[in-house]
């Protein structure tokens, strides 16, 4: 086994630079009453040494730890086969990074990993949490709340109980739909299906909500059940077209639903758009520019939703501690924009 050179420690800094330890330590751990040219002197010998804080000292200085749960609540096979998951932990990370704190992912397979989960926010680990994809039923919000650490949730909350003081980011996925259906009544179709979410959660029932403002009077049998998944909006495809046949239009739920349904349009032989035209809902890349035909479809910008999930996560924490002042953190509802592609 190799031997390994001994860390510098605070006291070497402060012999480097001709300061008090005491010094050091508050221009180490971001605290005031430091002359410039002395936090120049300090940060000059932590570079030269390679000092690195201890993070435990460092804690019982600043009471943070500079690290961020980040909850999803799927298991892993979603989440690393969804892009929509990639895009927002993306935004996530850019900001974290830009702050110094660690990204910490957890994911939720079954009523064990809640417990789990629950159990090590309570633990102290981490300074916040910021949980997405939460599903109606979802123990994960008592569990939270039981933690009493600082969250911020994405999306819409929709579960029962007290929800004062819940922060959380959002798009605006009804008027998201509206502007979809609105759309495909603008091409002459009337008879326009829409292949929902997975109805537990917020987004999809705002998406449905979205279709039912424009399609008052639509026949029920045009709305099928999806999960969000490509494998669901090919199932919802095929009975829609045993319901439907006289269908001319589909709004999916997402981006990649809608491509389930078109492959099932295409194997059916109906010809997209001129007979089924198809907006889906996302605009993620590449999966939306690489259907065929293209994805006229709603964009929402995920990895800003991420970004701004830390970002407001962070100041609550900064003005928990002293370090910034400003009133509470508000909820965020980001606009959407229609994409017109080749498919409607």
């Amino acid at each position: 086994m190799t031997e390994t050179a001994p860390r510098p420690t605070l006291e070497a800094v402060a012999a480097r630079a001709g300061v008090s330890r005491a010094t050091v330590s508050r221009v180490v751990n971001g605290g005031d009453g430091v002359r410039e040219p002395l936090v120049e002197r300090v940060r000059a010998a932590v570079e030269e040494l390679g000092y690195v804080p201890n993070q435990a000292a460092r804690s019982l200085v600043t009471r943070r730890h500079d690290a961020i749960a980040v909850v999803v609540a799927e298991p892993e096979t979603r989440v690393f086969a969804d892009p929509f998951f990639a895009r927002q932990l993306r935004g996530i990370s850019k900001e974290l990074t830009a702050h110094d704190n660690q990204l910490v992912l957890l994911l939720t397979e079954g009523r064990d990993d809640h417990a789990r989960v629950g159990r090590y926010l309570a633990g102290g680990h981490v300074d916040g949490a910021l949980v997405f994809s939460l599903h109606l039923d979802d123990p994960l919000p008592a569990l939270i709340q039981h933690a009493g650490i600082p969250t911020v949730f994405g999306g819409r909350p929709g579960w029962s109980g007290d929800q004062r003081g819940v922060v959380y980011v959002d798009t605006d996925n009804r008027g998201g739909a509206r502007d979809a259906v609105r759309h495909l009544v603008g091409l002459g179709r009337n008879r326009i299906a829409h292949i929902t979410g997975a109805l537990d959660q917020t987004s999809a029932v705002d998406r449905l909500d979205g279709y039912r403002d424009v399609m008052v009077d639509a026949d029920p049998r045009l709305i099928v059940e999806g999960d969000f998944t490509p494998a669901g909006g090919e199932r919802a495809m095929r009975e829609l077209l045993e319901r439907c046949p006289d269908l001319d239009a589909v709004f999916a739920a997402n981006d990649l639903t809608a491509a389930g349904a078109l492959r099932v349009l295409r194997e059916s032989g109906r010809r997209v758009p001129e007979e089924v035209a198809v907006v889906g809902f996302d605009d993620m890349l590449p999966v939306a520019d690489q259907t065929e035909p293209p994805l006229t479809t709603v964009r929402q910008d995920i990895e800003e939703m991420g970004r701004l999930m830390a970002r407001l996560l962070l100041r609550g924490l900064d003005r928990r501690t002293g370090e910034q002042v400003g009133g509470a953190p508000s909820n965020v509802v980001l606009p959407t924009t229609l994409i017109r592609r080749a498919s409607a």
